[in-house]
């Protein structure tokens, strides 16, 4: 499982032009599931994400996390995050995870962001959406389960 997680000063996505996600000051967070992933990796990557250190204190360090900071997260299934472009100029996406699994870690992966108590807005799996944010810092972060 993957997640590249973005701190935004906002961020909205849209399916057919109307709005079906939005915060302020929070997390942007854009999910791949792969192949062989489970539960564990969904839970390994759902407390980095919600214990990682990366708003700014009253020193401007990067020293709060999401809920230090009263934040929100928008939650995005991203499936290309598995995109392999080693061979030629056309990824490829063997290494995702069929359409009922990423569906399934997809929706627990919201559950449980949603039982910490952090305000928790999502995408629409398998749409086609239009994301908008403005990115924060810029902070960007990716994490992959298969690299602890």
């Amino acid at each position: 499982m993957r997640i590249v997680i973005q701190r935004v000063k906002k961020a909205s996505v849209q399916v057919n032009e109307k709005v079906i996600g939005e915060i302020n000051h929070g997390l942007l967070v854009l999910l791949g599931v792969g192949q062989d992933d489970t539960e564990e990796d969904l839970n390994y990557l759902v407390n980095k994400l919600i214990g990682m250190r990366i708003f700014e204190d009253n020193e401007g360090k990067m020293n709060c996390s999401i809920q230090d900071v009263k934040g929100s997260l928008l939650i995005i299934s991203q499936f290309t995050l598995f995109a392999n472009c080693k061979k030629g100029n056309r990824p490829n996406f063997m290494e995702a995870g069929d359409r009922e699994l990423s569906f399934k870690l997809y929706k627990q992966f919201i559950q449980r962001c949603k039982d910490t108590g952090i305000p928790t807005e999502q995408g629409e799996f398998g749409a086609d959406m239009d994301i908008s944010l403005i990115n924060q810092g810029p902070v960007t972060i990716t994490l992959d389960s298969r690299n602890r």
